[in-house]
């Protein structure tokens, strides 16, 4: 029963993605012809005085491209995170508590958007020729400070913490993390439990700074075997670095999407009918060719984190040597969390950076066996 509500649930979540992917891509590719984009960019310099090229009307084009935007996905976002949530019986949150958090999201994602599109017209005035290396440069420090600050400034804003009050399963997640030679900065609870019915476990933060978080729902319902055996399989993707290898791959990542996007303006501008390559209204096309190349590396970087959780599952079966335990949490962690248990080849590519839980279970049989 569990398995048949399991594959509705993500097969409407996905046909909700597909249309909203279909509509971001339709409004980016109205855009793209130059008529609907410098009209935005030419009501933004009437209401600002300032140049096309200015960094005040990059500001005010980047504001009117994401209220666009979220206007445009806004429905869609509701019915996927809340209608289907609740329907699912995954939420628990109230329409109030979704839209106060919706709205913390939009104004953290429109600061970010901003200073990002901002970073690069000014590379885009200073270094006109290798903007696009510069650029790169400043996005992979931001995004290895952002993966520091997140559980610290971040998650707060979301979520509760505070310390866990089993000493008994404290202490032996922190010698479970010694044992792995893992530093940890502490065990702390996540209220999760006010907004989900969703069970999750986290390893997050970097070097002294890491700090072992588990959901009150997880904390509510199993046992401290299969909490420890969750938390070892989170300890093997420090130990195998997983997190910066992932931060390095998506520097190159970062680094190609913007190689892309400086082809296709040097290309395009006059075209499109643009001012010049720093023209405000030009912002469209690299996103859509940011998008493009960003979409086309899913697949591979899907894969690469499948395999990066099953060497997480071998490290968690070493460390615990806790077969059961391993099991019965898998089993219990899909059936809580709605998994998918036999998702398509296509689906499982496009969309699953995790493996299907029964491949999980197989794979540590036979590793045991």
């Amino acid at each position: 029963m569990n398995e048949d509500k399991a594959t509705r649930y993500h097969r409407n979540q996905r046909t909700v993605v597909w249309i909203t992917l279909a509509l971001q891509v339709a409004g980016m590719a109205a855009l793209l012809p130059g008529g609907a984009a410098i009209q935005i960019r030419d009501a933004v310099v009437r209401l600002s005085g300032a140049a096309p090229t200015s960094l005040l009307t990059v500001a005010g084009f980047a504001v009117a491209l994401f209220v666009l935007a979220e206007g445009l996905s806004l429905p869609l976002t509701f019915y996927r995170t809340f209608v289907l949530d609740h329907r699912y019986g995954l939420s628990t949150a109230p329409l109030r508590v979704w839209v106060v958090d919706h709205l913390k999201g939009v104004v953290v994602s429109l600061v970010l958007a901003l200073v990002a599109a901002e970073a690069v017209y000014v590379a885009l005035a200073v270094w006109p020729r290798w903007w696009w290396a510069v650029t790169s440069a400043m996005f992979s420090v931001a995004i290895v400070g952002l993966a520091r600050v997140t559980p610290n400034v971040l998650l707060p804003i979301f979520y509760k913490f505070k310390p866990l009050d089993r000493h008994a399963l404290r202490s032996r997640l922190e010698l479970l993390s010694s044992r792995a030679g893992l530093s940890v900065l502490g065990v702390y609870e996540w209220g999760l439990g006010v907004k989900t019915s969703r069970a999750n476990a986290a390893l997050v933060g970097t070097g002294r700074s890491r700090r072992i978080l588990l959901s009150d729902t997880l904390l509510a319902d199993y046992t401290d075997d299969e909490i420890e055996v969750i938390i070892a399989h989170e300890l093997g993707h420090h130990a195998h670095r997983d997190i910066r290898n992932g931060l390095m791959i998506d520097v190159a990542l970062i680094a190609a999407c913007f190689a892309a996007a400086a082809v296709a303006l040097n290309a395009l501008w006059r075209p499109l009918g643009l001012a010049a390559p720093n023209d405000a209204a030009g912002l469209p096309l690299l996103l859509c060719v940011a998008g493009i190349v960003s979409m086309s590396a899913r697949p591979a970087l899907n894969a690469l984190s499948r395999r990066n959780e099953h060497r997480a599952d071998r490290f968690a079966l070493k460390m615990s040597s806790r077969p059961d335990a391993f099991v019965s949490a898998m089993r219990r962690l899909a059936a809580q969390n709605l998994a998918e248990a036999r998702p398509s080849t296509a689906t499982l590519w496009l969309f699953h950076t995790h493996p299907p839980f029964e491949q999980r279970i197989q794979a540590a049989r036979t590793f045991l066996s």
